[in-house]
């Protein structure tokens, strides 16, 4: 029979694992405004890591979450981003939650002239 200490040492090694784990942050777009106007700055000063999630709160039926590429972004046009379900790209519930994926993803309200008002965010997921 063993003394214990590899079960001892084995429960130190699963401990570690884990506190090494990392999770998956929620972020509410806009913060206490939600997804609104002049809403551009909100990602500064903000690290997201791939997985996150944004949360876009908005009264329904106001405004929409298009997730689009960096020219369209740049330009304001409310194309959905190339090589996505269109289901994935625009969203509308008022209550949308989107995990992000590694890179740069921007997101705009594709309402006419509410990206032009800053209804629109770029962030980058490490």
């Amino acid at each position: 029979m063993g003394d214990g200490r590899g079960s001892s040492a084995m429960i130190g090694v699963m401990l570690l694992l884990c506190m090494s784990v990392t999770y998956a942050l929620r972020y509410k777009v806009g913060d206490s405004r939600g997804w609104s106007f002049n809403v551009s700055n909100w990602p500064y000063g903000k690290t997201f890591m791939a997985g996150d999630v944004l949360e876009f709160n908005y009264m329904f039926g106001m405004h929409n979450v298009m997730e689009v590429d960096k020219s369209f972004f740049e330009l304001c046009i409310p194309i959905p981003k190339i090589g996505r379900e269109f289901g994935e790209t625009v969203h509308w519930s008022g209550n949308d939650q989107i995990q992000l994926r590694s890179g740069q993803s921007y997101f705009i309200c594709s309402f006419l002239g509410h990206c032009q008002r800053g209804m629109k965010i770029a962030v980058n997921a490490v």
